[in-house]
């Protein structure tokens, strides 16, 4: 059985930890708000882009841009988005098991290019080529920040590299729920269900063809962003629950250790009194 000072001492250590667990909760808390406020607020952008670009579809077919053509077999590549920190609960593990199950899945000639560390070291240990690699993009995400990735992707796609392109990442669904996705990049694939203005009742300027070319790198990005945002708000409440879980588990510690420590320390009374009384009756 362990002595009374080992139990003190794992005691504290269990007081110290919750301190720093409870603190990480607060903190995970403040960014996590900032940050679904920016996801959330990008959606509706997002889903309006589609809309436009939809419209520019009907009016225009995939020869009217090269991000458009869809080419059969080739080599692909998957743009997956994780942290750069741990202590995010299992966040990283179902994102990085999902993209896993995804490249199994669809065996073939690819790479990967990751976002954040937590997937680059996943991926060179499963030895799975990386393209390139850029570190996460902070607490505050900025279109800015993810510009030079989609200029790789997109070059990447228009010289022949690779012939399709998708993004994996976890989507925000709530502060107790993340969920790992992926979606096509490239080629842009306009959507059939949006609700935007037949084409043929829109007049282009200067022409529907010089609209594509300005909107379609933009799209590529935007999306770039909206993933990066989601994964960003995912981290954050992924991240305080596992914290606030770690908190409550110190918790429950303590007591079991301030039950133990209190048995120790009643067993030791007891035994010092017998002594006591025996060396008393002794004399």
């Amino acid at each position: 059985m362990a002595s009374q000072r080992d139990i003190r001492r794992r005691i504290q250590s269990s007081k110290n930890i919750k301190q720093i667990t409870r603190a990480m909760q607060f903190v995970a808390a403040s960014k996590l708000k900032r940050a679904q406020e920016a996801t959330l607020a990008s959606r509706p952008y997002s889903d309006k882009l589609d809309e436009v670009l939809a419209d520019l579809a009907i009016v225009l077919g995939g020869e009217d841009h090269p991000l458009l053509v869809r080419r059969e077999g080739g080599k692909r590549l998957i743009v997956l988005i994780t942290t750069d920190r741990g202590l995010a609960g299992a966040l990283n593990t179902n994102t990085i098991r999902f993209a896993a199950q995804q490249i199994t899945e669809n065996a073939g000639d690819l790479a990967v290019v990751t976002v954040g560390r937590k997937g680059r070291d996943a991926m060179r240990r499963a030895r799975v080529p990386l393209e390139a690699h850029f570190e996460g993009f902070g607490d505050k995400p900025a279109f800015a920040d993810v510009l030079p990735l989609a200029r790789l992707i997109t070059d990447s796609y228009l010289d022949g590299t690779y012939n399709q392109i998708d993004i994996v990442y976890s989507m925000f669904v709530s502060t107790l729920a993340q969920k790992p996705s992926m979606m096509e990049l490239l080629p842009v694939d306009p959507p059939e269900d949006t609700e935007g203005i037949p084409g043929n009742q829109i007049i282009f300027e200067p022409t529907a063809a010089a609209v594509l070319e300005r909107l379609l790198p933009r799209y590529v990005a935007t999306r770039l962003f909206q993933a990066v945002l989601e994964s960003k708000a995912s981290e954050e409440s992924s991240r305080m629950v596992a914290m606030k879980n770690a908190t409550e588990n110190a918790d429950e510690l303590i007591e079991d250790l301030t039950l133990s420590y209190n048995k120790v320390r009643q067993s030791n009374i007891t035994r010092e009194m017998i002594e006591i009384a025996s060396g008393a009756r002794a004399g």
